[in-house]
């Protein structure tokens, strides 16, 4: 199964929050973790705000942030050109979309249509969330 997690989704893994069991469950089972370029400025400013917020420990926090360097290398990590451009009016038409959410649902759909595995799309923002699934994407969670 490949597993797409765009990046509310994605942050779970590294935070305990509602949700986080479900990441880390798919995310254990899959043979592939995959995203937006666009995921690795999203995840690294929630990182920065959550250890602002929180007042996380320098050591603790950097131990989270070689986490995600380590699995951002893994990642299938999808580009945005214009193969994904292309799909964004189309969308953002169909669905209320802000623009990096429009992108990574182009970047899903667009990955979907080349697997030949199953496909999972990970997100917890409710407008992306039922996009996805009106797109014809299995969800998690489900709708």
């Amino acid at each position: 199964m490949i597993l797409y997690l765009d990046t509310s989704a994605l942050v779970k893994k590294y935070f305990r929050e509602p949700g986080s069991d479900e990441v880390i469950f798919e995310w254990k089972r899959s043979m592939a973790v995959a995203t937006s370029s666009i995921a690795y400025a999203e995840a690294s400013a929630s990182f920065h705000r959550k250890k602002r917020e929180a007042k996380i420990k320098t050591t603790v926090f950097g131990k989270i942030l070689r986490n995600f360097h380590d699995d951002w290398s893994s990642f299938i990590c999808v580009e945005v050109n214009n193969e994904i451009n292309a799909n964004i009016d189309t969308l953002v038409e169909r669905h209320p979309l802000r623009g990096f959410d429009a992108i990574h649902l182009a970047s899903a759909l667009i990955l979907h249509e080349t697997a030949s595995e199953e496909f999972l799309f990970g997100c917890y923002d409710q407008r992306l969330l039922k996009a996805a699934a009106s797109e014809g994407l299995k969800t998690l969670p489900s709708i």
